[in-house]
This record gives C-alpha cells, structure tokens and sequence, in this order.
C-alpha cells in the first residue's frame, strides 16, 4: 500500500492512470469523507469557495486527469493557506 506521499507526488508527476481508490484515499485523508457519495461522483467540501474544486469520478477503475490536477492544486493551496 503506497503512501499519501508517493500517491501525491504520482499524481503531480503523471496524473493520468491514478487509481480511482488511490484519489479516494488521498482526498479522504486531506479533505475528510465526501460531502456527496454514492453516485457516480464523490464531492468533497473545502475551506474556500470556488475552484479549485475537488470532485472526482470513478472512470473504470481510474480518476480522470484533469481531476487529478484539481486534486493536486486544492492540496497546494490548503497547504500554502495552513502556513
């Protein structure tokens, strides 16, 4: 089982092929359970309005890239506003 660490940095690095539960655990760790779960998509809150947004989709096992990227970008700026 990989570390959110190496996950992130995966993603940063390649964000096309992440696995759908690698961005689930990721998001869950960051950003805590998902505010809509269940259907197709699971939306998470964060602590600003606005993008970047985090909503991701399981695409046959895998979170598509540009989700990826928004992913990424809400975890640099939850890290850069907590400092």
């Amino acid at each position: 089982m990989a570390r959110f660490d190496d996950i992130v940095e995966q993603m940063r690095c390649t964000p096309k092929g992440i696995r759908f539960v690698d961005a689930c655990r990721v998001c869950d760790h960051y950003f805590g359970q998902p505010r809509q779960k269940g259907t197709s998509h699971r939306v998470y809150k964060t602590p600003w309005q606005g993008d970047p947004r985090v909503n991701i989709q399981n695409a046959k096992g895998k979170t598509k890239a540009y989700q990826v990227k928004q992913i990424v970008r809400a975890i640099e700026r939850l890290e850069y506003e907590s400092h």
